[in-house]
C-alpha cells in the first residue's frame, strides 16, 4: 500500500499527464474548438464505488472522467469537476478499503468539490473524517451540523475564481442520511430538513452572491424521488432563489439534458458513472448534455493502472467460492427485495435466524429465537444460479452489518412490519424480508401516519395492524402480547430505515457476528449448496 501511495497519491496525477493523452470527446458535447472563457461544469453522482472502466456493464470508470476534464481545460475552458454524494460505498473495490480508495481516485482525477451522500457515512464517522482528511477538495454540506459546535460539520461553500467569473458552490446532503445510513454513525451531527434546509440553503446564496459571484451552484444529494417529498432539489427550488446549476444525486435519475425548473437547470447523470454529465455555461445560458460513449470519451492509462492496483488487491482477498446455488437468487430492487417476498430475502433471513440460533446455543442463552427480519435495502444484487464467489457475496452483502437479536412485544413486531410495509407497493429499503414470520400486508387501506419518529424521516403507523395482519410467529398462531426473540442487523437494531421500535426493544443482543459471515455458516450447514427450497419464494408474506 505504501508503494502505492508513493508513485500515485503523494503527488498525485498530474493534470499535465492527463492533459498529454489522446483524448476524444463526443462532438454533442463541443460547440466550438475554442472554449476560452466558457464555464465547464463537469458532474457526476451515486458512483458507488465503481471507479474501473468496464466496458461490458458501460461503466466509463474515473479514467474517463480524468481524461474528460483534461479534454476541456486543453480547450481553455474554465472547469469545475464536482461530485453529489454516494462515491465512496457500493462495490468491493471501495468497500474493502472503507471508502478511503475512493478519494485517491478522486484526488488523482482533479476533483474540485464534492457533497456527503448519505452512503459516505455507512463506514461510521471516524472513516468519514479519514476520508475529509485525504482529500484534495472541500466536502460541502452546509446542512450537515455538528451537534458540539453548531456550525457545518467538514465545510459548507467554496468560491473559485476564474479571472473576471466567480463561480459559488455550496452542498447539501439529504436527512434521509439519519435511517438510510446507521443511526449510530451520525449521531455526532443533525441534518437541517424542512424549513430549516430552505433556510439554510438560501442564507448560502445570499452569502455567495454577497461575495459578488457570477454563477452559484448547488451540489445536492436530495434526489427527486416521490418518497423524499419535503427534501427534494424540486422542494429546495420551489422555497430558494439565486441557484443557477444544481447538480443533483440521490435518486439516480438521469436526466439526458437537464431540467429547467424555476429559472435552475438541474442535471442529474443516472448512477456508476455509465455517464458523466457536462454543463456550459456562456455567460447567458447553461446547456447540459450526458456522455456516455466509452470509446469517444477516451482515458488515461496512468488512472487505469492506479485503480487496477486497488482492484488486484481485492480480488486476492476474496478469492473463492462461497457456494453454489441451484437458481437464481432475486436481489433487484423493485421489483425485488423491496416490494415483495424474494428467495433470496427468505435465504438471508433465515441465515439470521440460524446465525442468531447458533449464537444462543454456544453461548448457553434460555431463549428460543422466533423469527428474523432483514431490510431489502441491506441486500444489493441479484446472483446468478451457479457457483457463488466470495467477490458476489460481499457484492450483495457490502455493509458489514452484525447479527443482532432484538426481544419485543407482539405489538412492537407489529409496529416494525406496518412501518416497514408504509410504502408498499411502491419500494422501501426498509421492506422486510423474513423468516419464521407469515404476515399479510393489505395495499387497498392507505398507511396512516402517526407521529414522525425522533431523529428520522420517517413516522410511525397510526394505527398498527391496519395494513399489516400477522400470522404466525416461529410457527405458532400471533399474539399481541407475547414477548419475541427476532434476528436482525445491527442497522436495523439501531432504529435504521423504519425500525426505530427496535431501539425500544427490551433486550438488544449483538451477535458481533457480520452477516457475510452468517450467510457463509449458514451455506455450510447446507453443505455448501442453496437448493430447490429456495426455487422460488416461501410464500412468508402475501401482498393483497
Amino acid at each position: 500500500m505504501n508503494k502505492l501511495m508513493n508513485k500515485f497519491v503523494a503527488g498525485g496525477l498530474s493534470l499535465a499527464m492527463v492533459l498529454g493523452l489522446s483524448v476524444y470527446a463526443p462532438a454533442s458535447t463541443v460547440e466550438a474548438a475554442d472554449m476560452s472563457g466558457k464555464l465547464v461544469v463537469i458532474h457526476t453522482n451515486d458512483m458507488h464505488g465503481h471507479f474501473e472502466k468496464d466496458a461490458e456493464s458501460g461503466c466509463l470508470g474515473m479514467s474517463s472522467v480524468a481524461a474528460l476534464k483534461g479534454y476541456y481545460e486543453k480547450l481553455g475552458a474554465n472547469v469545475l469537476l464536482l461530485d453529489a454524494g454516494d462515491f465512496s460505498q457500493g462495490t468491493n473495490l471501495v468497500n474493502y478499503y472503507r471508502g478511503l480508495n475512493s478519494i485517491y481516485f478522486m484526488n488523482a482525477a482533479g476533483y474540485d468539490a464534492v457533497s456527503l451522500g448519505n452512503h459516505e457515512f455507512d463506514f461510521g464517522l471516524d472513516s468519514l473524517k479519514a476520508m475529509a482528511e485525504a482529500a484534495d477538495f472541500p466536502i460541502l454540506d452546509a446542512n450537515v451540523i455538528s451537534k458540539e459546535t453548531g456550525l457545518p460539520y467538514l465545510d459548507d461553500n467554496e468560491i473559485f475564481n476564474f479571472g473576471d467569473m466567480k463561480v459559488g458552490v455550496f452542498g447539501l446532503d439529504t436527512s434521509e442520511t439519519q435511517t438510510k445510513s446507521s443511526p449510530k454513525n451520525v449521531k455526532d451531527v443533525t441534518f437541517l430538513d424542512g424549513a430549516e434546509l430552505y433556510a439554510c440553503a438560501q442564507a448560502q446564496v445570499d452569502f455567495l452572491e454577497e461575495q459578488d459571484c457570477d454563477y452559484i451552484i448547488c451540489i445536492g444529494h436530495l434526489g427527486q424521488d416521490a418518497e423524499s417529498e419535503g427534501k427534494r432539489s424540486f422542494d429546495v427550488l420551489n422555497a430558494v432563489n439565486g441557484i443557477d446549476l444544481f447538480v443533483d444525486g440521490h435518486s439516480h435519475t438521469k436526466l439526458s439534458e437537464g431540467m429547467d425548473y424555476n429559472k435552475t437547470k438541474i442535471v442529474s447523470t443516472g448512477e456508476y458513472l455509465s455517464n458523466i454529465g457536462v454543463a456550459i455555461y456562456d455567460g447567458k445560458k447553461t446547456e447540459a448534455t450526458l456522455v456516455n460513449d466509452l470509446y469517444h470519451v477516451g482515458g488515461c492509462p496512468s488512472m487505469d493502472e492506479f485503480v487496477a492496483s486497488f482492484d488486484k488487491v481485492v480480488d486476492e482477498a476474496y478469492a473463492g467460492t462461497f457456494a453454489t446455488t441451484l437458481n437464481q437468487l432475486n436481489g433487484q430492487r423493485s421489483p425485488g427485495v423491496r416490494t415483495q417476498e424474494t428467495n433470496l430475502g427468505d435465504f438471508s433471513a433465515d441465515a439470521y435466524k440460524y446465525t442468531a440460533e447458533t449464537y444462543v446455543a454456544e453461548n448457553g442463552l434460555d431463549m428460543v429465537i422466533d423469527g428474523a427480519v432483514q431490510n431489502g435495502g441491506g441486500i444489493r444484487a441479484t446472483i446468478e444460479a451457479g457457483d457463488i464467489s466470495m467477490d458476489t457475496l460481499y457484492k450483495v452483502f457490502p455493509y458489514g452489518n452484525t447479527i443482532s437479536i432484538v426481544t419485543l412485544t407482539g405489538a412492537e413486531l407489529l409496529e416494525a412490519l406496518e412501518a416497514s410495509c408504509s410504502a408498499c407497493p411502491d419500494a422501501l429499503g426498509g421492506f422486510p424480508q423474513v423468516s419464521g414470520i407469515k404476515f399479510t400486508v393489505d395495499t387497498t387501506v392507505p398507511y396512516a401516519e402517526g407521529p414522525q419518529y425522533p431523529d428520522s424521516t420517517y413516522y410511525s403507523p397510526a394505527n398498527p395492524g391496519s395494513r399489516v395482519t400477522i400470522e404466525t410467529v416461529g410457527g405458532k398462531a400471533f399474539d399481541m402480547n407475547a414477548t419475541y426473540n427476532i434476528a436482525v442487523n445491527n442497522f436495523m437494531a439501531d432504529g435504521g430505515d423504519t425500525y426505530y421500535v427496535f431501539t425500544k426493544a427490551s433486550q438488544i443482543i449483538d451477535t458481533g457476528v457480520v452477516d457475510a459471515e452468517g450467510l457463509i455458516s449458514y451455506v455450510n450447514s447446507l453443505n455448501g449448496i442453496i437448493g430447490e427450497e429456495y426455487a422460488a419464494p416461501k410464500g412468508n408474506i402475501t401482498i393483497k
